[in-house]
């Protein structure tokens, strides 16, 4: 039985780029352009799954009741905790801290900011939410409208990337993901398309 799964960063939040984590900004109007763009008329989907933070959510609940399909809200898709970093922009990290940024690239399992969710909790969360969605809605469509982190922590999990290499995968705003999984085993169909593909 074939599961189809679509990860859909959400678009530009209120506040532009930052080490945004679990600070719940709502989307810019350039973020809400960017996911409807991206989604135009497709509607390959059976369900939606979002985060619950609203630069996801709300984006979720909007398509969801335009398209008369069942939204779920899971806290585990929640972005990783950033710790000291929450809502601070690259420039104001590298400005305090120069070689802080290139250092957490180099080695996001041990390089990381101080109070920030450990790698390995953040990965073990969203397999778990994962696996739950795989199991619950086997052989559908699903659209996962989630954050970076997300996207690569599920990219790691589906694929047995290294957590050490997960941030080697650019995420887009608003980009979108498929995977593709026939019992255990994973295939990446395409990824940081800028409009949905049937």
């Amino acid at each position: 039985m074939t599961t189809t799964l679509d990860l859909m960063r959400h678009g530009e939040p209120v506040g532009g780029r930052r080490y945004r984590g679990q600070v719940d900004d709502p989307l810019s109007e350039k973020g809400w352009a960017q996911m409807h763009a991206a989604v135009g008329d497709a509607v390959p989907w059976t369900r939606i799954v979002a985060s619950p933070l609203l630069r996801c959510r709300a984006f979720a609940e909007t398509l969801a009741g335009r398209h008369g399909l069942p939204l779920a809200v899971d806290e585990r898709l929640k972005e990783v905790g950033f710790g000291e970093w929450e809502g601070r922009s690259a420039a104001e990290i590298e400005q305090e801290a120069p070689g802080t940024l290139a250092r957490f690239k180099a080695d996001p399992v041990n390089a990381r900011p101080a109070g920030a969710e450990p790698l390995a909790d953040f990965h073990a969360r969203v397999a778990a939410a994962l696996g739950d969605l795989l199991a619950q809605y086997a052989g559908q469509h699903v659209l996962l409208v989630g954050h970076a982190g997300v996207i690569r922590m599920a990219l790691a999990w589906a694929l047995h990337i290294p957590l050490e290499h997960a941030y080697r995968i650019e995420v887009a705003s608003a980009g979108l993901t498929r995977l593709r999984f026939d019992g255990e085993h994973a295939s990446l169909i395409f990824h940081g398309s800028s409009r949905i593909a049937w």
